[in-house]
């Protein structure tokens, strides 16, 4: 069995019913939109976002789910869809997951406006059930989301990032979104407000391990369905290169900034840039923070009874920093 079966084992049931919620969420009258839907819905991902929703409500309940649980689950997975249909629009991408993506298949304007509707099917499935509180903790992760990609633009026209501005994009950008489903997980089921802040933190630190791990990948050949050197052909200011560009001499950090801003289209020259950060610590220092990140969010944990649902959020945040794609 792989990680992922593990970790969805003890929610398999709500897993099954969720896919069916989340599919009857997204039905439209329009038949090039329900078209488009159940493309989505068969290409799914890992679905880590919705697991995090379940194992988080039924650990800090001692195993028990509601119907609030499953809107949540729902609203997150919308508004999550909805953003990656943005971004791919945005990063003129024509691949997600494998597959080709909506705006490669149906084009640019069609992508907008699907993005648009899945938005707001998921805002409108929380008010027209009065889950005003859990619309109030999704609202925050979308304008978040939207902030990070922007400080993100904003930063990498100048190449100023520092390790604080750099925590501060991933926490909106990435962070944010986990952080919702864990505090959304756990208000859907308690009123404990230091519960729910409790796990909202836990998805927080995973969300900021989860990006960093995926940072480390533009360094590595594995196959993760990215190229190597991509953050770096895109100006992405990570945090292998940030620590490298704190740590190395002014005349190295010239070149440095000089191949990412004019050569980062030179195969060659990024290749050298990638051998400099390895050299130099880059990786080891991202690692390091990587794991001080899962640590971090494994005591917050240690509150909680034993259970298989807690055991699964262990295997999670490890598979997170262990994960290979």
């Amino acid at each position: 069995m792989n990680v992922t079966s593990k970790i969805k084992q003890p929610i398999f049931d709500e897993m099954e019913l969720f896919e069916k919620k989340f599919y009857e969420s997204m039905t439209s009258q329009v038949a090039l939109l329900n078209r488009i839907t159940y493309y989505i819905v068969n290409r799914k991902g890992k679905q880590m976002r919705p697991m995090f929703v379940f194992l988080t409500a039924k650990m800090v309940s001692e195993g028990s789910v509601n119907e609030r649980t499953y809107r949540g689950a729902c609203v997150i997975e919308l508004i999550h869809t909805a953003t990656l249909v943005h971004d791919d629009v945005v990063d003129d991408s024509n691949r997600r997951r494998g597959f080709f993506s909506i705006n490669a298949l149906w084009k640019n304007k069609i992508a907008v406006l699907v993005g648009d509707y899945l938005l707001s099917k998921g805002l409108l499935l929380s008010i027209d059930n009065g889950d005003f509180d859990l619309l109030r903790i999704i609202s925050v992760a979308v304008r978040e989301m939207s902030e990070g990609e922007l400080l993100q633009i904003e930063k990498a026209r100048r190449l100023d990032i520092t390790e604080d501005i750099y925590y501060d994009i991933i926490r909106k950008k990435t962070a944010t979104l986990i952080a919702a489903c864990c505090g959304l997980g756990a208000k859907s089921v308690i009123e404990d407000e230091v519960q729910v802040e409790n796990m909202r933190k836990f998805g927080e630190l995973i969300g900021m391990a989860f990006q960093i791990k995926d940072d480390l990948f533009d360094y590595t050949d594995e196959a993760i369905g990215k190229p190597t050197g991509i953050d770096i052909k895109e100006q992405k200011m990570t945090l292998p290169l940030i620590h490298v560009l704190n740590t190395c001499t002014s005349k190295e950090k010239s070149w440095l900034i000089n191949s990412i801003k004019n050569h980062n289209k030179d195969k060659k020259r990024v290749k050298e840039v990638i051998a400099f950060v390895k050299d130099n610590n880059g990786l080891l220092y991202a690692e390091q923070k990587m794991v001080e990140f899962q640590q971090e969010a494994l005591l917050l944990l240690d509150n909680y009874r034993h259970s298989e649902f807690k055991d699964a959020l262990i295997l999670m945040v490890n598979y997170v920093i262990e994960r290979k794609k």
